[in-house]
């Protein structure tokens, strides 16, 4: 049997694949210094899909998750959660940085129940439910260590594990692991693809590799132009517990129209 996935490529990537949305995105923009960077921008993500953002660097796609965490201001343009505008439901949204941000200070208990810290009027989690994670996500033995004693990809297991706690139902995740070595990234890739049933979280992730984007995504949308847009889509249909690593060496043709579409842009223009 070939594990060549039949991809689909559209020019229109602003419907999600189901008819209801969760998070709706419409005419976005934003400008610095008076040069706009997104303009018009919109797209929409199911309830727990999977999309990666890839485009040139400077584009503008941190920019687009900062402004759905609340980071940025929306300055023009409406977002909606479930429905409803998401200035009423910021706590949907959890956003993950390229850098760890765990403080050296605190061991990496204290670290990945920080939101219930920060937050002691609401349900928290156990002490035992908080330990039973930090096994689960390959950190038994470091649990009351200072994170100066992790690796790479156990500082990003930690910072990963530390926006699970907190109560969003949307990932926003920019490059988490960029930083890493290629074999720890291919490692945090497969780690992350694993979780994703178990998850049952809504994510966009900001990337510049191809080959995370192919995959964990179950969509790929193309952000380019000055001020950008989306200009294309591509869904990957086969489900995530049919990927593998050998399953990504296959997908060459998918890999081959990304590069050139991104090369026609100047992605790669030193």
């Amino acid at each position: 049997m070939s594990n060549t996935t039949a991809f689909k490529a559209s020019a229109n990537p602003l419907s999600a694949p189901q008819a209801t949305a969760q998070v709706e995105v419409r005419d976005l923009s934003i400008a610095y210094d008076g040069e706009v960077i997104l303009q018009d921008l919109s797209f929409d993500l199911a309830a727990q899909e999977f999309v990666a953002i890839i485009g040139p660097s400077g584009v503008g796609k941190s920019t687009l998750l900062k402004i759905l965490a609340s980071i940025l201001p929306l300055e023009t343009g409406h977002v909606r959660f479930e429905g409803e505008d998401y200035s009423q439901h910021q706590s949907a949204f959890a956003y993950m940085p390229q850098s760890d941000l765990l403080f050296p200070w605190m061991t990496v208990y204290d670290n990945v129940r920080l939101y219930d810290q920060l937050h002691p009027g609401k349900k928290g989690h156990s002490k035992e439910e908080i330990l039973q994670l930090l096994q689960r996500f390959g950190l038994a033995g470091y649990e009351f260590a200072l994170v100066d004693t992790l690796s790479g990809g156990m500082r990003q297991r930690a910072a990963f594990l530390r926006t699970l706690l907190c109560p969003a139902q949307v990932f926003l995740l920019d490059e988490p692991f960029a930083a890493l070595d290629v074999i720890t990234r291919n490692r945090m890739q497969e780690w992350l693809l694993g979780l994703r049933q178990e998850l049952q979280r809504s994510i966009i992730m900001v990337t510049h590799d191809l080959e995370e984007a192919i995959l964990l995504a179950d969509r790929i949308l193309v952000l380019e132009g000055r001020p950008a847009h989306f200009a294309s889509s591509y869904s990957i249909p086969t489900p995530p517990d049919q990927r593998s690593r050998d399953w990504l060496f296959s997908q060459s043709e998918l890999k081959r129209q990304l590069y050139h579409k991104l090369a026609e842009n100047n992605y790669f223009k030193a």
